[in-house]
């Protein structure tokens, strides 16, 4: 005769209360792994030429042409930056960057927000026509210009200074720009013009009293925006300008590069680092007002 064994029950805690049910296996989210994974490509991707280049830029010139290009370095030292600025002259290269980038900087935010302005607070007749036409013009390519613009600067006399690389430069920004301005504009209720508009203020002092100042964080990010191209230009530097005393630093460098880049290229990425570090220190001070602009340019636009 078999006896059956009944399965043994937990006995119930001494308290009388029901025990706690096991927690059940999480399953792995796939597309937030795969999603973290992508993010961590990217970031190695975009960082590492930038580490790369900062380390180069310190290692001595007999360890970067003995050693491995792409492995640490054993030494360091900064004579690199003093060859190069002894041996090119970079500080007048990033003076005329500088003076052409905040020219055109002027430009893009007076032009773009007065156009905005009065494109989407204003209104007026087939202005929809308007705002699509400057829309159009962001596909334009700015090599369609380069011909026309030389023969009108030669005409004219501008060819060989600096507002022939900085109207070219702040038109072709233009169209963004006021895409990025109207789209925050709209994005002000229409009751803050009207409270403006009955305490007796003009369009001239509601753009100066209220549209201006609400637009700081647009502001930074049509000026960041925009810096990044103005500031690596080559194209319109390198055909309007004639002169070794208004080269920017794209020229520079490539002449820089073609003096000694068979020989020391050290200094040449250590001229490199000095170019870069303005623009990467002012993005990373300013990066949250320029995202806080882009999302508010965005969420009307």
């Amino acid at each position: 005769m078999s006896t059956q064994v009944l399965p043994r029950t937990p006995a119930p805690p001494a308290d009388g209360r029901p025990a706690a049910p096991r927690p059940a296996r999480r399953r792995p989210d796939v597309p937030r792994v795969l999603s973290r994974v992508v993010v961590s490509l990217l970031v190695v991707v975009q960082v590492y030429p930038l580490l790369w280049l900062f380390l180069t830029s310190v290692r001595d010139e007999q360890d970067f042409a003995s050693g491995n290009p792409f492995g640490l370095p054993t030494s360091f030292t900064l004579d690199n930056f003093s060859r190069a600025f002894e041996q090119g002259d970079l500080g007048r290269y990033i003076l005329n960057s500088l003076i052409v980038t905040a020219g055109a900087n002027v430009l893009i935010v007076v032009c773009g927000m007065m156009g905005a302005y009065a494109i989407q607070v204003l209104g007026f007749r087939f202005s929809r026509a308007v705002r699509g036409m400057f829309l159009v013009g962001i596909i334009v390519p700015v090599q369609i210009a380069l011909v026309p613009l030389f023969i009108d600067y030669t005409e004219v006399g501008l060819l060989d200074t600096y507002p022939s690389m900085i109207i070219p430069l702040a038109g072709f920004s233009l169209p963004m720009s006021v895409y990025l301005f109207s789209s925050f504009f709209e994005y002000i209720p229409r009751e803050t013009y009207e409270a403006a508009s009955l305490d007796g203020a003009g369009p001239y002092r509601v753009f100066l009293r209220i549209t201006a100042p609400m637009s700081v964080n647009t502001i930074v990010t049509v000026v960041m925006v925009n810096s990044i191209f103005i500031w690596n230009d080559f194209v319109f530097a390198n055909t309007f300008v004639l002169s070794e005393d208004l080269k920017t630093i794209p020229l520079g460098l490539q002449n820089y590069i073609g003096a000694m880049g068979k020989t020391d290229w050290t200094a040449t990425f250590a001229a490199v680092c000095v170019t870069v570090t303005p623009l990467l220190l002012v993005f990373l001070v300013l990066n949250r007002a320029m995202i806080y602009g882009l999302e508010s340019g965005a969420n009307k636009g």
